[in-house]
């Protein structure tokens, strides 16, 4: 199968559950709704060593958000729902209500819930006030730019995490060039982030290590430096890899966001030096997810 002229392997995208929530980030205008969405996402690229992983979905208008203000939706993925609860408590606290002008909504609706305001309040020292609309408690909490308006929780629900593709180019330029129009185009995709940075992976990873204290360790089958030496899943003419992560809140999320991304990447072609998609997996060791790229291209 090919797009455009790059080849598709004939493989699969292995994903694994994860537990997700989003937040509603506003501030007086959208420069500074990003510099707090910014803030938040910052060390959340891999659950490997980072806590979780986020990533700004989209911008909302004023009448998108709760107080009418222009905003930002991030979402935020962890293993766990008590490893969400902490990572979320944490970092809106430093990072949302540190910024000024800003407000921190609920993004999405759910029975289990993690703390927003409901933590955050105390900082008020006593002077913090409540109040409910329309069935949702929000805190006002007195800070020194005015106040700080956060509801008391958002909802957590269960996701999916490590959907994926590859691109196999010529030099780390073009796969680059690649790259940054896959992340542009999967950003239009309701539901899905690209927590690395910049959302490309330069250092793909696989399962285990030959040391025994590492859970991961870098791909070498996909490494250009070293296919002289090892197994490689690599030809000649390819001289650099990078990777897409895609995290999702369902199943489509992620589909959507693989095929947009895919041939956005394959729209440059063989002539800007982009040779081949492939995607990583681990032979469904890692998780029960599996988005296969011929499939989900057809």
């Amino acid at each position: 199968m090919k797009i455009n002229g790059v080849l598709i392997d004939d493989t699969f995208a292995e994903a694994f559950p994860m537990q997700a929530t989003g937040i509603i980030i506003t501030a007086i205008d959208l420069n500074w709704a990003y510099r707090a969405a910014n803030s938040i996402i910052g060390f959340a690229s891999s659950v490997i060593a980072c806590g979780c992983e986020a990533d700004i979905e989209r911008e909302l208008k004023p009448s998108e958000t709760p107080d009418g203000r222009p905003g930002i939706s991030v979402l935020i993925f962890a293993m766990s729902v008590k490893q969400l609860r902490e990572q979320v408590q944490r970092r809106v606290g430093q990072s949302v209500m540190t910024t000024a002008t800003t407000a921190c909504f609920a993004g999405i609706d759910s029975e289990v819930t993690v703390p927003l305001g409901k933590s955050l309040r105390f900082f008020g020292d006593g002077h913090q006030i409540s109040k409910t609309v329309n069935g949702r408690r929000y805190w006002r909490i007195p800070v020194m730019h005015g106040e700080f308006v956060c509801e008391e929780t958002t909802g957590i629900v269960p996701a999916i995490g490590g959907g994926n593709f590859m691109v196999l180019a010529k030099t780390a330029r073009h796969a680059l060039a690649a790259c940054e129009k896959s992340v542009k185009a999967i950003r239009k995709v309701p539901k899905a982030v690209t927590a690395f940075p910049g959302g490309i992976v330069g250092s793909g990873s696989k399962l285990g290590s030959k040391y025994k204290f590492l859970t991961a360790s870098t791909n070498e089958a996909f490494c250009p430096t070293i296919k002289g030496q090892v197994t490689t899943q690599l030809t000649e003419d390819i001289g650099s890899v990078l990777e897409i992560v895609i995290d999702g809140l369902d199943e489509e999320a992620i589909r959507a966001a693989m095929r947009a991304g895919v041939v956005a990447a394959c729209s440059l072609g063989p002539k800007n030096g982009i040779y081949r998609i492939s995607a990583g997996n681990y032979g469904g060791k890692l998780g029960p997810f599996h988005f296969p790229l011929r499939e989900i291209l057809k």
